[in-house]
């Protein structure tokens, strides 16, 4: 006797991948030019952000809902950072801030312009866009990834090659 197993799930959850509640903070979606190199401890190296391919002056784009808790310079620099549920705090640089601090903003919502200078950089002007959940850097790109890829492996049970298993038989009722 053969035993298949079935798996419903509703229609709607296969049709539709789930929108990711972040998105790019530049608009058309960025080349990187330097990617997330988490730090070993707290103060050693690494880079805690990637680094957007952008055009001096164009738009940096929130990248998810929440408040703006700093919006100003650090070292001659222009730094917008966003509070988000979950503990999250996305912060982008070099850039001309255009929201205060308090503000509510959305997803795609404008929240400062691109300055160039950024060190390292490759082309005209590049966004670093970081991420941290309390002290702990993560890297932006997981914000915003929408799908993963599941291969599972065949499982073939003894001699039949069919894919199905072949389960113990069945007890007649009594």
């Amino acid at each position: 006797m053969l035993v298949a197993g079935a798996l419903v799930v509703p229609s709607r959850a296969l049709a539709q991948p789930a929108e990711p509640r972040f998105t790019w903070p530049l608009s058309p979606s960025p080349q990187v030019t330097r990617t997330f190199d988490a730090p070993a401890n707290p103060y050693g190296p690494g880079h805690r952000g990637v680094d957007l391919a952008a055009a001096p002056g164009q738009q940096v784009l929130a990248a998810g809902p929440g408040v703006v808790v700093f919006a100003g310079q650090v070292a001659g620099v222009g730094v917008v950072s966003i509070d988000h549920d979950g503990g999250l705090r996305t912060t982008y640089e070099p850039m001309t801030p255009l929201v205060p601090v308090g503000a509510q903003v959305y997803r795609g919502q404008p929240v400062g312009m691109v300055n160039p200078g950024h060190p390292g950089c490759p082309v005209a002007a590049c966004l670093h866009w970081g991420v941290r959940r309390g002290e702990e850097y993560l890297s932006p790109l997981a914000l915003i990834q929408t799908e993963s890829v599941v291969r599972l492996k065949p499982w073939d049970s003894p001699g039949d090659g069919a894919g199905a298993t072949q389960g113990p038989p069945l007890a007649e009722p009594p």
